[in-house]
């Protein structure tokens, strides 16, 4: 389990231990994730998927048993045209997102294959088209989507299963803080007057969902929004 440390990566990882995982919680910030683990009886793996040494040591860490990878670390910065565009934003963003995914999932995939295991990748809605001042983001999540599509392709005939979850507005401690590098209005505001945006454990909620079914049931990609939201331009707002 990849970007365990808060979010939907931190209640999937609980989710999974309450499912009877044994779960390995990945992740930069090794205090949250050494008390994630120990609160739900995992092996806590201080690990940047964006540095080979460490994605090897998750690796090491792994040995021959893995059953499930969940692909989940990453994030978005930014919310600029191209015109104004951050490009060491969307650097980082494609490293996270896609190659971080690529590097963990190429490491593991031989033992996943051992064990007739499955990789679920959580992308994001941005992956479904472009959006004012998403273009990183958006090609970030749809390059991550292409990872996953090839891969059913090339495994075909292989016991490993290929899944993409595509959560659509999750309303998070950190996910707009961070895109919006700390302003806490401009985060409050994307979920201004949203009733009942997602939860972290919504998504949870899936991963468990499509990890408990047979081996010989593949679900491709589950997109997930909440009620409120039926695109990108579209979500519905009260007053207060």
């Amino acid at each position: 389990m990849t970007g365990a440390s808060s979010g939907i990566g931190a209640a999937t990882a609980r989710r999974l231990g309450a499912d009877g995982f044994r779960v390995l919680c990945a992740a930069r910030r090794t205090d949250r994730i050494e008390a994630l683990a120990a609160e739900i009886g995992g092996v806590a793996v201080g690990c940047d998927v964006t540095d080979p040494a460490q994605v090897a040591a998750l690796t090491e860490a792994v040995g021959d048993r893995c059953h499930l990878l969940v692909n989940n670390a990453g994030g978005a910065y930014g919310l600029e045209p191209v015109a104004d565009a951050d490009l060491d934003a969307w650097q980082a963003m494609y490293a996270s997102n896609v190659l971080g995914a690529a590097a963990v999932t190429k490491a593991l995939l031989p033992t996943l294959i051992n064990c007739h295991g499955q990789v679920v990748f959580v992308t994001s809605v941005a992956a479904d088209g472009p959006y004012e001042g998403g273009a990183g983001y958006c090609g970030a999540k749809a390059a991550e989507r292409a990872i996953a599509g090839s891969m059913r392709l090339e495994l075909l005939g292989q016991p490993v299963r290929i899944a993409e979850i595509s959560p659509g507005m999750v309303h998070t401690e950190e996910f707009a803080l961070n895109r919006f590098a700390g302003d806490q209005q401009r985060a409050d505001a994307m979920y201004a007057g949203v009733p009942d945006p997602l939860s972290p454990d919504d998504i949870a909620e899936c991963v468990s969902w499509v990890a408990s079914l047979p081996e010989h049931v593949n679900i491709e990609r589950l997109t997930v929004r909440p009620l409120a939201q039926a695109a990108h331009h579209k979500v519905h707002r009260v007053s207060r």
